[in-house]
């Protein structure tokens, strides 16, 4: 089993449903992943996209695990970024963990081949930022109004 090149974790003052529902519904993460609506039924198997305001899709891939309230997992290829739409598919995994009041949210992501320390600094500096927007749209009911990061320049071809 291969072990995460990125792993982000937050503590939110929310149920494991809340932080499911915040995680699934298009409406509500919306508020927190830079204006992106996510869109799946959900199901083993079934296609994931995220997906940008003007209808173009930022991201895309395969539900490969959804253990509601508490895990999901899918496969992840960017493809609204030229550089990005090359590298090789990522798996995204969402671990809710019940803390009495509150829940620990771990977002990690493996990569089933190697990628470039540059491209993933760019997953480094985004979930970060998701994972605030998400606690704080749960905890106050408000979205955390920051600009989406820039993604990293693309790597050089060589010589």
């Amino acid at each position: 089993m291969q072990s995460p090149q990125t792993v982000v974790v937050t503590y939110i003052a929310a149920t494991p449903e809340q932080v499911w529902s915040a995680l699934t519904d298009p409406v509500q993460s919306e508020q927190y992943f830079f204006g992106r609506r996510v869109e799946s039924d959900w199901q083993v198997g079934s296609p994931f996209v995220l997906r940008m305001d003007d209808g173009r899709v930022d991201s895309q891939g395969v539900v490969l695990l959804a253990e509601p309230p508490y895990r999901l997992s899918v496969t992840w290829r960017v493809e609204w970024l030229e550089a990005f739409r090359e590298l090789p598919e990522v798996v995204v995994t969402w671990q809710v963990d019940a803390l009495g009041q509150a829940v620990r949210l771990t977002v990690s992501e493996t990569h089933r081949e190697p990628v470039d320390e540059q491209m993933l600094q760019g997953g480094r500096n985004g979930w970060p930022m998701i994972l605030a927007g998400l606690k704080t749209l749960l905890e106050t009911g408000k979205p955390l109004n920051v600009e989406a990061p820039k993604p990293p320049p693309a790597p050089s071809s060589g010589a």
